[in-house]
């Protein structure tokens, strides 16, 4: 029976930067990639056992004080997303150090029961609001929350319209040093995305077209182990790649297999097109390749159209989307940079999604990332998550705390989740366990 989580909201506040910011600072100007973000906050949810010693007042006053501070360094999470009337409606980031949403409360569960089977559709009861309201005016917020047993949940919600994932846990990791009282490693942010990708007139194109309204998502968690991996790998080697797949290229091919076998197979119009969608890093493509340390949306989504359907029942997906990744190039960016080609683009791509015309599956994965390293001087999270999304056919993936393993957390509507897991393939693949497997108090 799935564990009943009430809140109480106990306080709000704003966060403001413990230093202005100057005023040659104040207007941050968003770049084109920007601009054609969904205006949704990107969540992560980090869960922390009881700190003996120290009680959850201190531990929140810790982060709130580290926040100001961070804030200081990362002065656009402060402010407020607004349109430049002077410049053709291009959004620019005003910041006016209003100060970033914080909110405690305080919930009736103890952290093991929640490790027990965790339910990413709970974890939407511990974020302030849901995550496409007020993303295209708040860049950030936070939220904290004390547990029975004396633990505590901590979410960092940021605007996907001023950072992508690497620009979250830049401002995530400096967060977390200043809150161990330490500079040590803390890096300076380089805000200069929109010289990169100016940004543009995007009359016509809808940043919201796919936000989901209808109430009708799920989202599940499924766990693969590291022999479980190993064999999908083994069966996407032997046919349908010449080069041994990736962790994250074998299991996306799997899903998406899985996914087209089971949820679309009753549905399938062959009038439509069908694409698989991985997010991609631009920094390490760009010629020269820039460093990380830039903040802002400097990434952008491949599209692979795999063909449907082939001899041997197994869908080409790997090699479709190695080709899309190889048209990443200096033309590319190129296009990104001057021109509507790529705004025209992207236009006829939500026609044709809004018309019913195009199916897509998405995937994201913060493999690699440094998820588990948030200590703010009480030690590391025990285990992270994200929440319910917005989006429909979306799977995000997260390595295992072990590192060993995959988390693959799938946003499906709730019939397709239904065939999903009634898939006997799917399923002899998952571990047997969804438990985190910490004992806490």
């Amino acid at each position: 029976m799935e564990m009943e989580i009430e809140i109480e909201r106990l306080s709000q506040e704003l966060i403001k930067p413990s230093s202005p910011t100057p005023n040659h600072l104040r207007n941050y100007q968003l770049s084109f990639i920007d601009q054609i973000q969904p205006p949704v906050f990107m969540p992560l949810l980090m869960f922390y056992p009881e700190q003996h010693g120290s009680d959850n007042v201190d531990r929140c006053n810790r982060i709130k004080t580290s926040l100001s501070d961070a804030l200081s360094v990362y002065y656009p999470l402060a402010g407020r997303i607004r349109n430049d009337d002077d410049n053709n409606n291009k959004a620019i980031v005003d910041c006016n150090d209003e100060g970033v949403l914080f909110v405690e409360s305080r919930a009736n569960c103890r952290l093991v029961e929640m490790l027990e089977n965790p339910n990413p559709n709970n974890h939407n009861k511990f974020i302030p609001r849901e995550l496409d309201d007020g993303a295209d005016e708040l860049p950030a917020m936070v939220q904290v929350t004390y547990l029975d047993c004396g633990g505590l949940v901590f979410f960092l919600g940021v605007s996907h319209v001023v950072g992508d994932a690497l620009s979250f846990f830049m401002f995530l990791d400096c967060w977390a040093t200043l809150g161990r009282g330490s500079t040590d490693g803390i890096v300076t942010p380089v805000f200069d995305s929109a010289k990169l990708f100016p940004p543009k007139d995007i009359s016509g194109f809808q940043p919201r077209t796919g936000i989901n309204t209808k109430g009708n998502l799920v989202a599940k968690r499924f766990v693969f182990d590291a022999s479980a991996i190993e064999n999908i790998r083994a069966i996407y080697n032997d046919k349908t790649v010449n080069a041994r797949p990736t962790r994250v290229e074998a299991l996306s091919a799997f899903i998406w297999n899985r996914y087209m076998a089971a949820a679309a197979q009753h549905n399938r119009d062959r009038t439509k097109t069908y694409t698989v969608i991985h997010a991609m890093n631009l920094r390490t493509r760009m010629d020269p390749p820039l460093s990380n340390h830039y903040f802002g949306n400097i990434s952008r989504p491949v599209i692979a159209f795999p063909a449907i359907e082939k001899a041997n029942g197994v869908y080409d997906i790997i090699n479709r989307t190695r080709d899309a990744i190889k048209t990443v190039d200096g033309e590319y960016i190129k296009q990104l940079r001057d021109g509507d080609g790529h705004l025209n683009f992207i236009k006829s791509r939500a026609e044709s999604f809004v018309r019913g015309e195009m199916v897509s599956f998405s995937f994201t994965s913060l493999c690699r990332f440094p998820v588990y390293v948030a200590d703010f001087g009480w030690g590391k999270p025990v285990w992270i998550g994200p929440a319910r999304l917005t989006f429909k056919n979306l799977c995000s993936f997260f390595d295992t705390k072990d590192g060993d393993g995959i988390e693959a957390w799938i946003n499906l509507e709730h019939e397709d989740m239904d065939k999903l897991e009634a898939d006997k393939e799917f399923i002899s693949y998952i571990s047997s366990t969804c438990k985190v497997g910490i004992s806490l108090c």
